[in-house]
């Protein structure tokens, strides 16, 4: 741990920070990072196994997100997981962003209160999910089914949604039972990733 003198006086008395000035701190942090004067070394969070996080449904909604790699859609995401009761959240492997800093200050704490799973083959980690029994849902800005209408069976549910601009790759998107749609004015032509699984989860938690 390291301590501006300023932020130092402000800790608990246990607590023993090496001294530094601000510009110090700064040199220390990825470009982008913004600290108050204290920075700590924390090792990364380990995911959790599909089975391990989601096991047999309980209600809760498990989100899945295919090819996002933005780390602030992904770290909102996570927050809106965190604030609709979301089970976990499920990331591809290899594409999708690491925890670090600017993920975790995206998810304004949620990294630490939803599990998350890294899955190899996003449509197996999709197919297992359904033979546990939950309702996969893939959305997509063409589908004929509203959400709202394709959660309406009261089952927990599996959300997948896919990158802006590249959507959900065809074998995901075919691994899941219902395809669906978030009605929006037509006078745009589609939703910001974090703000449509925001909204998915909440017709989740809403249908409940």
């Amino acid at each position: 741990m390291v301590a501006t003198r300023n932020a130092a006086s402000r800790l608990p008395g246990d607590a023993d920070p090496q001294i530094l000035d601000p510009a110090a701190i700064d040199g220390m942090l990825p470009p982008g990072a913004v600290h108050q004067g204290v920075a700590v070394r924390a090792f990364p969070l380990e995911p959790l196994s599909l089975e391990a996080a989601c096991g047999a449904p309980d209600g809760r909604s498990v989100l899945i997100l295919d090819g996002v790699t933005d780390p602030q859609n992904v770290g909102a995401a996570f927050r809106s997981a965190a604030a609709f009761g979301a089970r976990a959240v499920v990331l591809q492997d290899r594409k999708s962003p690491p925890l670090t800093g600017m993920l975790a200050k995206a998810a304004a704490g949620a990294i630490e209160l939803v599990p998350h799973v890294r899955a190899v083959n996003l449509a197996r980690a999709v197919e297992a999910l359904r033979s546990l029994g939950y309702l996969t849902v893939a959305l997509e800005g063409e589908a004929e089914l509203d959400l709202a209408e394709a959660l309406g069976e009261r089952r927990a549910a599996a959300l997948v949604l896919g990158a802006e601009g590249k959507g959900l790759r065809p074998a995901i998107a075919e691994a899941c039972e219902k395809r669906a749609r978030i009605p929006i004015s037509p006078a745009m032509e589609s939703l910001n990733v974090s703000v449509a699984a925001a909204i998915a989860l909440y017709e989740a938690a809403r249908a409940r």
